[in-house]
Order: C-alpha cells, then structure tokens, then sequence
C-alpha cells in the first residue's frame, strides 16, 4: 500500500486510506482489507502511475473503482452519485477527482466509517466527527445521502452489535422513514451473517431493529415481542427478551468455523418461534407452549430462506430446533445408549444441540448457572463418549454387504438396510461381523418383496 501511495503522490494524486481499516486500526482490531480513495488524478492517469507492475481489475473503472490483483485492496476515486431509480443500482456514478474530501465522505453510511487516513504523513481527516462517536460508542448517520440505500438499516444492525454501540436517536428516527425493498439475498444474507457471526453483543442489532420499526419485515421474530411465559420458568420476561439473552450466549460458543456457527445462531435465533402460535393459560393459571419446537420448524423455514439462498441450511437448522426440548429429559429419564444414537438421526448434530440448550438454558437467568447447565453438560459427554456427538452413527451394513450375499438389486434392499440400521442403532450389533450373524439370524428380512416385481 506505501509503495502504491507513494506513486500516486508522484503523479500529483494523494492517496488516503477510508472506511472500515481506519476505523479498525482506531480500535486496535485487526486491520483486513484496505480501500484507498484517490484525489487529484483522472481514472486514466492513476492506471498509468501503477503500470506496468501493479496488475489492476479493471471491471469497475468505468465508476472510478480498481481492485489491485493478488492484494486485499480496493482503489477508488471520489465520485458523485446521484439517485436515478429504486434499488442499491439505481444511481449514475460519476468519478470527480476534485471532489472535496468532505463531501466526498458524506456520502458514506456513518460516521466511523467516514475517517481517512494519509499513509504517508499519518495524518487523521475526519471530516464528520467520527473518532468522536467512537470514543462515544455511537453509530450515527453521515447526512441524508444514508436514505439512497435501504440495506445501510442493515448495515447499522450489524455494526451495533459488533461493536457493542448505541445508535444515535435521529439515526434511529432516519431509519424509521426507510423501507427494506429490492434488496437481492445475498446482500441481505451477507448483514444478518456478520450480526450473527462477528457481533460480540446481537442483541443489540436486533433492539434496534425493534426500535426503528424494521421487525415489520421479520414478522417471525416481531411476533415473540410480548408473548408471555410462565415467570417460575422464566423470570426474563417475554418470548423476545428470551431470546436476545440467548442470542448473546451464542457468542461465547463460537468454534470458528463458519458453517456451524451460522448454524448455531440461526437454531438459537429460531428456536422459540412456535411460542407464540402455541402458548395458552391453563386452567391453574400456567403458561404453556406444548408443541412449540414443531409448530416453529415451518416458521423457521420461511425466515432462513428469504434471507439466505444456501440450500442445506434450512435442514441443518430446523432439526436442531425440533429436538432441542429432548436432551435435558434424556438425562433426568437417565436415557439409553439407543436413545442418544436415536437422536442423532433426528438432529445431526448432538454438539450443536447441547450448545443450543446451553444458551436456552442460561436465558432464564438461573441463579446458579453451572448447577442449571449440569444436566446439558452431562447429555454433552454422553454424546461424546458414544461417537454421536458430530454425526449420526454410520450404518455398518451397506448395499454392497447384501450384493455380496446373492441379493439383487431393487427398492427391497433399501428395507432391508432400513431395518438393518435400525437394530444397529437399538444397539443389537456394533460391527460388520455381528451385523451379518445378526441378518442370518433373521431370514424373514431376506424375503422382503421388491416392489418392482410383478405380483
């Protein structure tokens, strides 16, 4: 980047880094990718101050934009937008390289976003007070160029509860006045997985969905505000306090991994969504939500899939969501060897459902933890010390054991291992031996018709 910046001075242009790393380095985090905003220079004469030797993309230099090949950084010039129709595409860009700094900067979502910084003097612009709002701890809106792009309420979730910041009240009164339209998926997908996978408090982003009246576009999760619960259960209140207290307790169950965690968030996220269609005052004046972790799989379904567009995930989420009422009976029914190899055919993953009851369990604000999380700790041993924890048992007799024995292929053999798996999982036989001394043992699953065969 120094070399880079150094030659753009040379040819009259000054080089300076904005947006997400200035902020980052503010706050000591880790700096990732780097944009540079370019002033003084045309897009034709900056490409000639890089060439031959720094490669650059140049798919977006009709708008002023440069990626540098082989390197996380963007290189932009400052441009004018102005709004030509509805959408994040809806606007005509025009480079302007004598745009000034500042109004180049008030085009940008918020404050802490719109500081720049000279690599090569180490000089601070600040054009819109945002080192101020980060040592306030406030996500506040540039200027009224916020409105031209809906997904930035989005964006302000997300960078609440990553940052652990308020949001200034006339930023909150702004977004009130916006509407979530034309947005494509991914980018829809791409804000709710940093809230969910980075955010070090989500309940935060979430409140402030609440408070600017977005919810209206989740009516899964506006539904939980104000559904009640039996209070000797669950002194926290509501089916929403529940759950953003849950959601903050995913935070410290993150493995790294992106896949699981999204899996994990998404479960806690979701697994109360069945409340508030199934909660009824019983005749003693308890609350009950009986059947809620099935009534909510549906409603699971729609949310996860308007927002993502990965099609293994609903089915790695809602299994989690409907077992997840089932481990803390298996240990106090003291359960079966079969019962936890049972329930990993249910819910995939044993681990992430003992996390998903951990986070469950710690919102009801328990006022001895570790005694509460006992039981959900011991279900999570017993899982491990069985081999079921990250997967449901492989089955141990396959096709090719019944090709081997003279079958013939048709849809029998798929009833066959069906019933096969079964009594592996019943605990009958744990290796391949003991499964075809089992198979001899019962001829009858031998002659199983085949469906196929004419009667």
């Amino acid at each position: 980047m120094q070399r880079i910046a150094e030659r753009l001075h040379r040819a009259g242009g000054r080089a300076l880094v904005v947006g997400g790393a200035v902020r980052d380095a503010l706050l000591g985090l880790p700096v990732k990718d780097l944009d540079l905003e370019v002033y003084g220079i045309t897009p034709e004469q900056l490409q000639d101050a890089l060439a031959p030797d720094v490669t650059l993309d140049l798919v977006g230099a009709s708008f002023g934009v440069f990626k540098v090949r082989h390197a996380d950084i963007d290189i932009a010039l400052p441009r004018r937008e102005n709004k030509t129709g509805s959408g994040h595409r809806g606007f005509q860009v025009t480079p302007t390289p004598d745009l000034s700094i500042a109004e180049a900067a008030a085009r940008r979502d918020i404050t802490i976003n719109a500081i720049l910084a000279d690599p090569l003097t180490g000089e601070i612009i600040d054009p819109w007070n945002g080192r101020q709002d980060l040592a306030d701890g406030i996500i506040r809106h540039v200027s009224s160029h916020f409105s031209e792009d809906e997904l930035r309420v989005l964006r302000v979730m997300q960078f609440s509860a990553r940052f652990d910041f308020d949001v200034a009240p006339e930023t909150v009164a702004f977004c009130q006045t916006m509407r979530q339209e034309e947005l494509p998926q991914e980018r829809l997908a791409m804000e709710w997985e940093k809230l969910l996978l980075k955010g070090v408090t989500p309940s935060r982003g979430l409140r402030f969905l609440q408070d600017c009246g977005w919810l209206r576009y989740y009516p899964e999760l506006a539904a939980l505000i104000g559904c009640p619960q039996h209070p000797a259960w669950h002194p926290e209140g509501d089916v929403w306090t529940h759950t953003l207290l849950a959601l903050d307790h995913v935070v410290s169950r993150r493995s790294g991994q992106r896949d699981d965690d999204l899996v994990l968030a998404l479960a806690v996220l979701c697994h109360d969504f069945g409340k508030p269609g199934t909660t009824v005052a019983q005749s003693d004046g308890r609350l009950t939500s009986y059947n809620h972790e099935v009534i909510g799989e549906d409603l699971a379904r729609s949310f996860i899939t308007r927002i993502w567009r990965q099609l293994d995930l609903p089915g790695k989420v809602l299994p989690l969501i409907r077992c997840h009422m089932r481990p803390i009976a298996m240990v106090l029914n003291q359960a079966s060897d079969k019962a936890f190899r049972r329930l990993a055919v249910d819910a995939g993953r044993l681990d992430l459902l003992a996390k998903l009851v951990e986070c469950d369990i710690l919102a009801t604000l328990p006022p001895d933890p570790d005694q509460a999380l006992a039981p959900i700790r011991a279900f999570a041993e017993r899982a491990h010390a069985l081999d079921v924890a990250h997967q449901p048992p492989d089955p141990i007799i396959r096709g090719r054991d019944l090709l081997a024995r003279g079958l013939t292929p048709g849809p029998h053999l798929g009833k066959i291992l069906q019933a096969c798996y079964e009594a592996q999982l019943d605990g009958d036989f744990s290796d391949l031996a003991q499964g075809l001394a089992w198979l001899d043992q019962h001829p009858e699953l031998l002659e199983l018709p085949n469906s196929d065969e004419a009667p």
